[in-house]
């Protein structure tokens, strides 16, 4: 795909996917939030018995990398559409985060005097 990809463009492609099936009824909040937390789970039971030099090199694997890719896929799919369902601008709510986090967790050393 050459397109340019962007976030609104894939919760589009998302909900026109769900619609043309008729799932929207399944996707509510609770619905999509439990479906995240599986798809975060499979992720998890790849890397579970791995030692942290071998976690580090799971994408050297073709097959293994096509598993990560395609749950990393799965979890981002379902927190879009969980995104879309509440109304959350998922760029905007990291940008958000991120802010809270620098100044919850300053650089040792900066703003001392």
């Amino acid at each position: 795909m050459t397109e340019h990809l962007d976030v609104a463009k894939l919760q589009r492609r998302l909900a026109e996917f769900a619609a043309a099936r008729n799932w929207q009824p399944y996707h509510t909040p609770k619905n999509l939030a439990a479906a995240l937390s599986v798809e975060a789970s499979e992720l998890v039971e790849i890397f579970q018995w791995l030692t942290p030099e071998e976690s580090a090199r799971v994408m050297d694997d073709p097959d293994t990398a096509h598993r990560v890719t395609d749950e990393v896929a799965d979890v981002l799919a379902y927190l879009l559409q969980l995104c879309e369902v509440l109304g959350i601008e998922p760029l905007a709510a990291l940008a958000a985060k991120i802010d809270r986090n620098e100044r919850r967790f300053p650089v040792p050393g900066e703003g001392d005097t």
